[in-house]
């Protein structure tokens, strides 16, 4: 990753202290020269080109590893400016997750390709969001069909993400968001609610939470984490425990207790265990009770999370917690990039301020995995920027530094832009860009509700955006370093472009997909069905074939929806009838 010649280079993160010339300094064929020595913070580097040829100096490896990233976004060809720059890290822990449950497993080339991004970028912690795919001995029902990753794959990702300083971590749910695996009759007793929930509408959900309770669910979790821990060198271990919905508020004491049977779980003995902060939020009360050895990570996704709230009770409770922010790439189709950029940056801040220990960027595939790799390219930028050098991270360079991921600096500027094409639309909703809502939910009445001051001139003004960004990118192939950008981005604008034809429909009715002109609804239907061929066809190009199906499924239900001129919420095909 090289320094375009016709620009300065963009450095991500941003040094902590600087000083770039004009001069060029020729590297030796050798490279630079190195040198160990103490005094260094941890990951901390001194690295200077002037006269006398390139010199690193560091206190360990990592530091030596930090130093000549840094080196390789300054070098074009043979030559570096003249520089000087030293620099250390805010957080001593750098991390993404990377949800591979919601339908979409990454490829290992991907995953490789990923890393290796990650380590330019100075991260320094993997986790891979487990609900079901992971090759479990002894539970193929529950992972048949997803091309799950195997623990000879998860050993040797682990080995390459040691060669580069990364450190891969698991990240397996163990209480709630199991339903792939409460679907199956072999495990349903151990839900809170075997035969389905209602919500506060009283729609029927299927059984997405373990009963904390029930001595098999904690028999299960053990026999999962001493299959999937012995696979990584990590000493962490993150066992999630989010979203238990089913789990009514006065059993919070109930959860408590299972974290404290978990964390005295002999598999999780020599272990850091990592537990999501949104139960513990809800219930403060709950966090000076934690055992030792539970670090709370902290999400929120928007730009104005309460971050300096949450992490003050944990910090005058003693726990020890991260911040998580996210890419704010699901849901969205195209991103939500100047939300994500805010989020990230206001994470930083308040870890920082109150004593966070570490910093993982969430990047999650709710509702399908719609969205494309490169969208959220941008939110993973903004993170690794924060995470080392908050205070730097907001004046950042993150067209030029994406631009030399993508081979091009005007497609960043593209993506970026596109990343903000959501906020053409004034009704603004969280964890979602608004304009693609009733795509996800085909009963929501568009310009009513949530969406309510929708109307066709903001549709017209997020068209524009597409439009005038869209050509950028297109030249963008799989010949590419990044890979095949363009046609993904193509395709996942013609989905937010049926995102709009559908809004334009049901504003010139009563909102509702019922109303949309029934030539209209015919030509979305064949449409969406085009789609979910296009997408199944460019899934293979990063991702393994499972999850494919279940994935374009959501568009083949919009196709459906549409003949028949009815909204009905999408069912996954592999959960039971209710």
């Amino acid at each position: 990753m090289s320094a375009t010649a016709d620009s300065a280079p963009a450095l991500l993160p941003p040094p902590r202290q600087a000083s770039i010339g004009t001069a060029r300094v020729e590297l030796s064929a050798g490279g630079p020269e190195v040198v160990l020595e103490g005094g260094h913070r941890p990951e901390g580097y001194r690295l200077r080109a002037g006269s006398d040829g390139v010199r690193i100096t560091a206190s360990d490896e990592v530091g030596v590893a930090r130093a000549r990233a840094t080196l390789a976004q300054l070098q074009d060809g043979t030559t570096v400016p003249e520089a000087e720059v030293t620099d250390w890290p805010d957080f001593g822990v750098r991390g993404l997750m990377l949800d591979i449950s919601r339908d979409k497993v990454p490829s290992m080339q991907t995953l490789r390709w990923l890393v290796d991004l990650m380590a330019a970028w100075k991260l320094n912690h993997l986790e891979l969001y487990t609900e079901h795919t992971y090759a479990y001995p002894g539970h193929e029902e529950v992972w048949r069909n997803a091309s799950p990753m195997t623990a000879a794959e998860v050993e040797e990702l682990d080995a390459y993400c040691a060669e580069r300083h990364v450190e891969l971590t698991a990240n397996q749910n163990c209480l709630g968001h199991m339903e792939r695996w409460l679907a199956h009759e072999r495990y349903r007793g151990l839900a809170i609610t075997p035969g389905g929930w209602p919500d506060h509408t009283g729609q029927l959900h299927h059984p997405t939470t373990m009963d904390p309770n029930n001595p098999g669910a904690l028999e299960l979790t053990r026999a999962l984490l001493a299959e999937l821990l012995p696979r990584m060198r990590s000493r962490r271990a993150h066992v999630g425990l989010d979203e238990p919905w089913e789990l009514p508020p006065e059993r919070a004491g109930d959860y408590g207790a299972y974290i404290s049977a978990l964390r005295a779980a002999p598999e999780l003995a020599d272990h850091e265990m990592l537990v999501w902060g949104d139960i513990v939020a809800l219930h403060p009360e709950l966090a000076p009770g934690l055992p030792e050895g539970v670090t709370v990570c902290e999400w929120g996704y928007e730009a104005d999370h309460p971050f300096a709230e949450r992490c003050r009770v944990l910090a005058d409770a003693g726990r020890p917690f991260w911040v998580c922010p996210g890419t704010s790439s699901w849901d969205s189709l195209l991103g939500r990039w100047t939300n994500s950029r805010e989020n990230c940056v206001a994470a930083a801040a308040e870890g920082l301020a109150h004593g966070a220990a570490g910093y993982l960027v969430t990047d999650w595939g709710d509702n399908g995995h719609l969205q494309p790799l490169p969208v959220s390219l941008p939110g993973l930028a903004a993170a690794a920027a924060a995470a080392w050098n908050s205070g730097g991270a907001a004046g950042s360079d993150f067209a030029g530094a994406l631009g030399t991921v993508l081979t091009s600096v005007p497609a960043a500027r593209a993506l970026l832009r596109l990343g903000d094409a959501h906020l053409a639309v004034r009704p603004q909703v969280q964890n979602f860009a608004s304009v693609v809502l009733h795509l996800v939910y085909p009963r929501l009445r568009v310009g009513r509700g949530v969406t309510e001051g929708l109307d066709a001139a903001q549709l017209d003004a997020y068209e524009d955006v597409v439009a005038g960004a869209l050509p950028a990118l297109r030249g963008l192939g799989d010949d590419g370093p990044a890979g095949p950008v363009g046609p993904e981005m193509q395709l996942v604008a013609d989905i937010a472009r049926l995102a709009v034809a559908d809004a334009r429909g049901r504003l010139a009715g009563d909102g509702s997909l019922r109303s949309i002109d029934a030539a209209v609804r015919a030509e979305l239907a064949v449409t969406a069905e085009a789609l979910a061929a296009a997408h199944l066809q460019l899934w293979t190009g990063r991702n393994r074939p499972g999850g494919g199906e279940d994935s374009a499924d959501r568009l083949r239900h919009l196709a459906a929806c549409y003949r028949a001129a009815e909204a009905r919420e999408y069912v996954p095909a592999w959960q039971f009838e209710l």
